[in-house]
């Protein structure tokens, strides 16, 4: 009921920071991508809740408040705020019409954003230990294998495919500029859960010689 309630009320949220803005709520692409977002969201949750229930209890507390760190307590409300401004700058962009984008690249958005939830499924199957913040659970142990042989934060990697796809999604290039102002916050959080891993997690350092890359194989 806690998993299904979270769900219910980031769509409400959504669906506030998309059409309060937009003033209107003829913006199928706005409609289009709730769907798709709320479907793959629902997929996952039901998946966790027949296979892995403590992920998915570790999954439901997150965001600023629930971090633990100071530094990760301010990287997560830069990166909340970036999240905001994702889905209000194309909101404004189909208010005031400052991007033209066709409509199939829109959809080609939804895609973006499916391959994203895609990639962060695989995660989930393959690491247990995924929590919301940065945290040891008491049996956490390295995971190497799966995405995790290709670079060292395949969630994360996701998570930027569906990044990507949600302003392209809603109709705006604009949008993609929010992004590009997101990333040194995400670039913060690899670096300092790095150190904390490194720092706590046993075996931790040696996964960082072998795998080098973080986000994309053969680039960084």
């Amino acid at each position: 009921m806690k998993a299904f309630g979270g769900l219910l009320f980031l769509l409400l949220v959504m669906a506030a920071l998309l059409f309060v803005p937009a003033w209107t709520l003829d913006y199928w692409q706005a409609w289009t991508f709730l769907a798709v977002y709320f479907a793959s969201s629902l997929a996952i949750t039901l998946y966790l809740m027949k296979k892995d229930p403590k992920l998915l209890e570790r999954r439901m507390s997150g965001g600023p408040t629930a971090e633990k760190e100071t530094t990760q307590k301010i990287i997560m409300s830069f990166a909340s705020l970036g999240f905001i401004g994702l889905i209000v700058v194309p909101a404004l962009d189909h208010r005031f019409a400052w991007s033209h984008m066709p409509p199939h690249v829109a959809l080609a958005g939804d895609v973006l954003v499916v391959l994203g939830w895609l990639a962060i499924f695989f995660v989930f199957k393959e690491n247990t230990f995924t929590s919301a913040t940065i945290e040891l659970a008491p049996d956490q142990k390295v995971i190497s294998t799966g995405p995790y042989a290709l670079v060292r934060h395949p969630m994360y990697a996701g998570g930027l495919v569906m990044l990507l796809g949600i302003p392209i999604a809603l109709g705006s290039w604009w949008g993609l500029l929010v992004i590009v102002a997101m990333m040194p916050a995400l670039m913060w959080r690899l670096f300092d859960e790095e150190k904390f891993l490194a720092r706590n997690l046993p075996g931790y350092v040696e996964y960082l010689n072998i795998v080098p890359y973080r986000l994309i194989p053969l680039v960084w």
